[in-house]
């Protein structure tokens, strides 16, 4: 196990030093094409700073004018059926628009439910399920300048929907209720 913390550590800096290597290999003038690249991505970065900003406004509107709180309230009846838990609809909302929005929620839960409950479980195999989809379909559309996103959103919501009964399903095949 302390052979592969070891590792670890200095996987980075030799993926870096090994780049570094080919290019003088390859004969790029590698600071240049360094320099060429990070202002490719700040050029990108100020392209869709209005888009993450618009996102965080929403996604803060709604955590703060209750309406997450009153979505909930209308679906708790749907979920009174199957056992898949209220507490994790906010979660499975935010996720789709912003990833740092339903980690401060899964802290919430992890606080109250504790990290390896059925709840910390299932929020945490939730995460790794489902996507920003809105949040990614923004930047990336936008970037490349995309107009018609045809299926995507659709098959991104459809997708995001099966990741969450995925999630539930293996949590209470592996771990139990």
């Amino acid at each position: 196990m302390q052979l592969l913390m070891y590792i670890s550590d200095f996987m980075i800096p030799c993926v870096f030093v090994g780049i570094i290597f080919y290019g003088l290999y390859k004969q790029v003038n590698v600071f240049e094409t360094f320099i060429e690249g990070a202002t490719e991505g700040l050029t990108v970065a100020t392209k869709i700073l209005p888009t993450l900003i618009a996102l965080l406004v929403a996604v803060g509107m709604l955590r703060a004018s209750g309406s997450l709180d009153g979505i909930v309230r209308l679906i708790r009846p749907l979920l009174s059926s199957t056992n898949f838990p209220s507490e994790v609809v906010p979660i499975a909302l935010m996720r789709t628009v912003s990833s740092s929005a339903s980690t401060g929620l899964i802290l919430d839960i992890f606080k109250t439910y504790g990290t390896d409950s059925f709840m910390g479980r299932l929020v945490s195999i939730m995460f790794g399920c489902t996507e920003t989809i809105f949040y990614t379909m923004s930047v990336y559309f936008m970037t490349v300048k995309i107009k018609s996103t045809r299926f995507t959103l659709a098959g991104s919501l459809i997708a995001s929907v099966v990741g969450i009964i995925a999630s539930y399903i293996l949590t209470a095949r592996v771990f139990g209720f």
